[in-house]
């Protein structure tokens, strides 16, 4: 990690220097991510856990995938299983994933690439190491987040984006020290590539050891910071955080992160996902693989997976089983 980079982070655009009168964004909270398994048994950390759903709309779930360093034979994926009503962005640091759907889609992702998926009405899906990877083991590690869809949207037909590591935005801090990535929305006038129904913002930035970076963001959207991998500090208090830790920051136009000075040797610099979006303040009814509004909802898209509804796994399947994840 970083999966992309850049040789002279000053001949990128840069972020214009914070504004006197731009309102810093204030911690709310911060918590510590769980660990536990995903799918076929990789380990992830929960980012979400224990935070209220009312901060993180328009987001539902987002998990941290490994790092982990696989033997040959270990890698693992998750078997088929259905979703409906929601977006699900997998973000590749390290490593590469195949997915593939009931509907004919897919591909592969590795270093620095984004597979979006708008499960919308619903499709079955695997996502799992290619067969090489497999055999020869090697180091894995990414992010998978849910986006909620509004309600208007959640029966919109299944769509795909994948977003090569090269289409990513790449930007400055005014001063070198930080490179963000924007894979989504839009920072300080600078487009991502990624096309989202809910409107979001979504940065991958590497910060140097002491260095500070003040990144604007929409008043009108919340606003989060996962940490990766490394120690720093946030907001405008600069609260102490570190690897597996995020923050859910109050009102405001920019958000502070920075990089203590000392970093562990296996993580030289402070990487954070930072990421917001409009609320949609609609009831939400989640459980397992579906995200909708009403508990009559959820039955109906269960008996829509029973009945072969959500689509049928294609005849030359990845390894795995149905279930539900």
């Amino acid at each position: 990690m970083p999966a992309v980079t850049v040789d002279n982070v000053l001949a990128l655009p840069r972020l214009a220097a914070p504004d006197v009168t731009a309102q810093g964004r204030p911690v709310k909270s911060i918590t510590t991510a769980p660990s536990g398994f995903e799918g076929e048994g990789f380990p992830v950390r929960r980012a979400f856990a224990g935070v209220d759903v009312a901060d993180l709309d328009p987001f539902i779930h987002m998990d941290q995938m490994g790092e982990v360093e696989y033997a040959p034979g270990e890698p693992k994926g998750t078997p088929w299983h259905p979703h409906r009503g929601f977006e699900t962005v997998t973000y590749m640091l390290d490593g590469t994933f195949e997915h593939k759907d009931s509907h004919g889609g897919g591909g592969v992702i590795s270093d620095g690439d984004t597979q979006w998926m708008t499960a919308g009405s619903g499709l079955l899906h695997i996502e799992a190491p290619p067969e090489e990877v497999v055999v020869n083991g090697g180091l894995f590690h990414g992010t998978q987040l849910w986006v909620n869809l509004p309600s208007r949207q959640k029966m919109s037909d299944p769509r795909y984006q994948d977003i090569r590591g090269g289409e990513v935005r790449l930007l400055s801090s005014p001063d070198g020290g930080a490179l963000l990535r924007v894979i989504a929305g839009e920072v300080g006038g600078h487009a991502g590539p990624g096309i989202t129904h809910t409107p979001i913002a979504l940065v991958h930035a590497t910060i140097e050891p002491g260095a500070e970076v003040d990144i604007p963001w929409r008043p009108d959207f919340n606003a989060l910071v996962y940490v990766m991998a490394g120690n720093g500090q946030v907001g405008a208090e600069r609260r102490p955080i570190r690897m597996g830790q995020l923050a859910v920051l109050g009102a405001g136009d920019s958000i502070r992160v920075s990089a203590t000075e000392r970093q562990e040797s296996r993580s030289p610099q402070l990487e954070v996902m930072v990421l917001g979006g409009l609320p949609i303040r609609e009831p939400v009814a989640a459980y397992g693989p579906f995200v909708m509004n009403t508990r009559a909802e959820l039955v109906q898209a269960f008996e829509d997976f029973q009945a072969g509804r959500l689509g049928v796994i294609p005849s030359e399947p990845h390894p795995g089983h149905v279930g539900l994840q």
